[in-house]
């Protein structure tokens, strides 16, 4: 999840540091070619605060998750449509007292289809311990358009860890339902360098909601609202979901993400998986890292190694969205990308994509992408698109831009 652009932009020539494995949290390098543009300028930084969790009634209601003003007009994939919940464990027996946490919590645990039987208005269940899914059986947790889970500025709110990478095939389907105020605690401080210019805060506390590692993931009519990552960290972030080492990617569908922040991937990061969004809203997300990152192989900047390279730069790429690795493409269509903010000296206020292969492909259809800031830049070495505007910086085979509009375009 790195990008030395920092570095390298006026000349476009590395994309990404470090290694691709199965143990790695990052992708490795390339060098891009072809038609280029690209823009630099800083952007804001955001820090969150802790809290207590509450249960009770309220909340957004799923139900009006999703882009209000547009839609992919080729309509969305089978695999984006609700999937059944025939045969459930259900939560609760039709009062909110019913609807605990520790019911939930084993619920999970097991896996399988959920579903909630609260009564008949909305209800927040306070997330108070990370809740573990099973790496081996597929889950499905919706929510009715009723429920609402909190972790209080102090938990992240599922975790999915598997030991692989791009080996799993069980999946992840969360529908109907809001994750809000998750947070995580990275524990993997970067040691202190001599240099300023060293990277600084964490190599972990990714997905502040949602966490999951060679797995595959389904969102649909969701919203993910006030959620962080770790702050700061050259390789760490996603704000609300982050995703790494996936065999078939994520897919979201009709849903909103609003307010979250990380130190890369303010809302949604993918590492090394297909990232395909439909009918979907972001908006003010931020990436809170700065200065970007990379590898100063000629350690004029830095002497000390942090993932076995002299990383310069803290993150701060993808204000909104983030993906990075080889291999995989990223789909936009019929979403809404609005004023969302990368971090100071960092890139990609709306969208920041790095393919290290120079092998993935960027599709924006039917999309609005305005008011984001951060620096920009597009790299491309096939097709006609070779200038996607001022929210956007990636490295990529080709893009193609259809009926959408583009901050600088």
């Amino acid at each position: 999840m790195r990008y030395s652009l920092a570095l390298v932009l006026p000349v476009l020539l590395s994309v990404g540091c470090g290694s691709g494995s199965a143990t790695s949290k990052d992708a490795g390098d390339t060098t891009g070619t072809g038609g280029s543009t690209a823009t630099g300028t800083g952007g804001s930084t955001a820090t969150g605060t802790g809290g207590s969790t509450t249960t009770g009634t309220g909340g957004s209601l799923p139900g009006q998750a999703g882009n209000p003003n547009g839609s992919c007009s080729a309509g969305i994939p089978s695999g984006g449509q609700p999937a059944s919940v025939a045969n459930p464990t259900v939560i609760g027996n039709g009062t909110a007292a019913s609807c605990t946490f520790s019911a939930l919590n084993a619920a999970v645990g097991k896996g399988g289809v959920i579903t909630f039987n609260c009564g008949s208005d909305p209800l927040t269940i306070a997330i108070t311990a990370t809740m573990n899914l099973p790496t081996t059986k597929d889950t499905l947790i919706d929510g009715g358009n009723k429920i609402t889970l909190d972790g209080g500025h102090a938990v992240q709110i599922l975790n999915f860890d598997s030991a692989n990478f791009q080996a799993n095939e069980t999946r992840l389907t969360l529908q109907h339902i809001s994750l809000v105020n998750g947070k995580t605690t990275p524990t993997d401080m970067i040691p202190a360098a001599p240099q300023a210019a060293c990277s600084q805060g964490y190599d972990d506390g990714q997905g502040g909601a949602l966490f999951m590692r060679d797995g595959n993931l389904t969102v649909i009519d969701a919203i993910f609202s006030g959620n962080q990552a770790a702050q700061l960290g050259p390789d760490t972030g996603g704000g609300a979901i982050y995703v790494e080492g996936s065999k078939h990617g994520t897919l979201i569908v009709g849903s909103t993400f609003t307010n979250n922040s990380g130190a890369n991937a303010g809302a949604v990061g993918s590492l090394t998986g297909e990232l395909d969004i439909y009918n979907s809203l972001f908006e003010n997300n931020t990436a809170t890292g700065h200065d970007a990152n990379g590898d100063d192989t000629t350690m004029k900047m830095c002497t000390v190694m942090n993932n076995g390279q002299y990383e310069v730069g803290s993150g701060g790429n993808g204000g909104a969205i983030y993906g990075d690795g080889n291999g995989f493409n990223i789909i936009l269509c019929g979403d809404a990308v609005l004023n969302n903010t990368a971090g100071k000296n960092a890139f990609g206020g709306g969208l920041f994509f790095t393919s290290d292969d120079m092998s993935g492909t960027l599709s924006i259809t039917d999309t609005t992408i305005t008011g984001n800031t951060g620096g920009s830049w597009t790299n491309v070495t096939t097709g006609s698109v070779t200038n996607v505007g001022t929210a956007i910086g990636v490295n990529a085979k080709s893009i193609t831009v259809t009926n959408s509009t583009l901050q600088g375009m």
